[in-house]
């Protein structure tokens, strides 16, 4: 089973504070703030990885963003992740969330065959969910969202999704794309061993020429989604 899980690197939620915004271009500056995996990819790290034991395979960790992305890919190797892709070119800065969606599907494409494709249900400094369903729409393939619970057999996932106060079961054919929640798994701790492999890794690094991508699709200008005006804070 091929397993690809997407993941970003989001500020630690103790620096949101100092995170600041570039005057040019209304974009987060990531530069010298404590950044961190965001917390529900490390669930679908896990449970890609629990998937990898039960039904055997690999597990390809991939992100988009700038150099210092690398540290959250060696930390997913550290965890057992078995390939890592970091996609990081200045021509991809200010992507929105569809055209993260529509990176992210290039690179898969460019990976070639896989099963599954797993992101957390959300990422902690956008709050949009978008980017699991986006990459899906792009790629033409299933999903499912807010899963708490996957089984598969003769090529069926079956999941359990979460609704406020209750779940609905939902089969689809793979291959497919899901988001997971925190109820889904407890993420494991990077063993010493790990963390000495995670080291040594190759981590591949594709450029936009690297990928076949439309340029007006990508960066700012594939980005119909942008901040015009920055607005202080209101107080109450």
């Amino acid at each position: 089973m091929q397993l690809i899980v997407c993941i970003k690197q989001v500020p630690d939620t103790e620096e949101i504070s100092n995170v600041k915004i570039d005057s040019q271009t209304n974009t987060m500056i990531r530069e010298g703030i404590k950044n961190i995996i965001n917390p529900f990819d490390e669930n679908a790290i896990e449970e890609a990885l629990k998937l990898r034991e039960k039904y055997g395979g690999e597990v390809t960790v991939i992100s988009m963003g700038p150099p210092q992305v690398e540290a959250a890919l060696r930390s997913a190797l550290a965890m057992g992740a078995d390939e890592a892709i970091l996609i990081c070119d200045r021509a991809f800065a200010g992507s929105d969330t569809l055209a993260t969606s529509y990176t992210l599907a290039q690179a898969i494409n460019k990976i070639g065959k896989f099963d599954i494709v797993l992101f957390g249900k959300q990422a902690i400094d956008g709050d949009t969910a978008q980017v699991g369903p986006g990459v899906a729409e792009q790629l033409g393939i299933a999903q499912i969202t807010y899963i708490r619970k996957i089984e598969i057999k003769d090529n069926i996932l079956r999941a359990e999704r979460a609704l406020e106060n209750s779940f609905e079961v939902v089969e689809v054919k793979l291959p497919c794309a899901v988001t997971v929640t925190k109820e889904i798994n407890e993420p494991r701790y990077a063993s010493m061993k790990g963390l000495l492999m995670a080291r040594k890794k190759q981590i591949h690094v594709w450029e936009a020429n690297d990928l076949d991508v439309d340029k007006d699709k990508i960066g700012l200008d594939g980005s119909p989604t942008q901040v015009v005006k920055k607005i202080g804070r209101a107080h109450v």
